[in-house]
């Protein structure tokens, strides 16, 4: 909470991180097309294009955030959106602060068996993990984030990655335009008052 409540630092950006499995779907029957008064109309009945997973990099402070479509979310994946982070998104970054949550694969070793000690070292040096508590995922802005993907863009058959990629980039842009910074007002007060039994001990003062 308190990371959350920090201003605002270009030099050191706070990024929440997180990821979701999206299933491709295609129509089998053309739908109907649109009429006066009348909603296009569907089949039922889909066919299954097989799955992709989604990074979704969300910097609440600045109102950006960046999706990358993945074929899976192995350690691999995982290792290659940290550098891609790094190198391409935040090159300037003294310092990147990193919100995520607690999969087996977040973690320093994923780099280092991608990239050899050296590299991830090299990484590791301007990233800061800071990880959501057990059970309070909800914490992580990027979590609301990809909620928003899900009922803006992904509400809807997407049949192969390049579609899904497509609408992804459009509706990236769309909500990058705006550029509207994430207000967050859970404070540390509020998340002692609910988490009392549960986390007070690890909870900041």
């Amino acid at each position: 909470m308190h990371l959350y409540q920090q201003p605002y630092d270009p030099q050191r950006p706070m990024v929440n991180f997180d990821e979701k499995s999206v299933q491709l779907l295609d129509h089998v029957r053309p739908p109907c097309p649109l009429k006066p008064g009348q909603a296009r109309r569907e089949d039922y009945e889909y066919k299954r294009n097989g799955t992709r997973n989604l990074f979704v990099f969300v910097e609440p402070k600045a109102g950006y955030r960046q999706v990358l479509v993945t074929q899976h979310r192995t350690k691999a994946d995982f290792a290659y959106a940290m550098r891609y982070l790094v190198d391409v998104l935040y090159p300037a970054a003294v310092m990147i602060d990193v919100v995520l949550d607690n999969l087996n694969t977040h973690h320093y070793h994923s780099l280092v068996e991608q990239f050899g000690k050296v590299e991830a070292d090299r990484l590791m040096s301007r990233l800061c993990f800071h990880f959501t508590p057990p059970h309070g995922s909800w914490l992580n802005i990027a979590e609301i984030e990809l909620s928003v993907l899900s009922r803006q863009c992904l509400d809807r058959r997407l049949p192969d990655e390049m579609t899904l990629a497509t609408e992804i980039l459009a509706w990236e842009a769309r909500r990058n335009a705006i550029g509207k910074p994430f207000s967050w007002t859970f404070t540390i007060e509020d998340a002692r008052a609910v988490f009392r039994d549960s986390y007070s001990s690890t909870l900041p003062n």
